[in-house]
């Protein structure tokens, strides 16, 4: 089955562009194409309708363990949506071939690999082991954009 067709069969919402907050600008793009490289900028978890979701702060402290897995299963489908759109199908996609993933850590927290898990347990759920499994990094850092508990960057190859 095709990922674009797994996404269907699983009732995965895939959100639109995230939507910034007033006044903001940011000099980027989403996704870079080189060859059959591409490398995906940092996304945070979005609401359905691509707006910022909740619960924002950092994990162990305003945020549980199970929110920030949740805002990492988040993270998956915004990425997923950005690469849809940019791509014009998932199905384009050979491989994951790494996976950078940051979480919004109070003081103390060390449990940054069972955040990032919501994150590679969704793109292995669409994708399949062979394609999905990726060389990953799961660190803690003391702030994120706009307060995110998750963002999460990767760099794929294509077809």
């Amino acid at each position: 089955m095709s990922a674009d067709q797994k996404v269907r069969e699983l009732g995965l919402v895939l959100p639109p562009p995230l939507q910034l907050p007033p006044g903001v600008a940011v000099p980027l793009v989403m996704v870079k194409v080189i060859d059959k490289r591409v490398i995906v900028s940092g996304h945070g978890p979005q609401n359905d309708d691509g707006s910022i979701a909740e619960p924002l702060g950092q994990v162990g402290g305003d945020v549980t363990l199970e929110e920030g897995v949740e805002a990492a299963k988040r993270v998956a489908l915004t990425m997923m949506g950005t690469l849809q759109r940019e791509l014009g199908s998932l199905d384009e996609i050979k491989s994951w071939v790494k996976v950078f993933g940051m979480v919004n850590s109070a003081p103390g927290f060390t449990g940054q690999t069972p955040v990032i898990n919501g994150f590679s347990q969704t793109i292995i759920e669409v994708f399949g082991e062979e394609v999905g499994l990726a060389a990953r990094s799961a660190v803690g850092m003391a702030g994120l954009p706009f307060n995110i508990p998750v963002e999460v960057e990767a760099e794929l190859e294509l077809k």
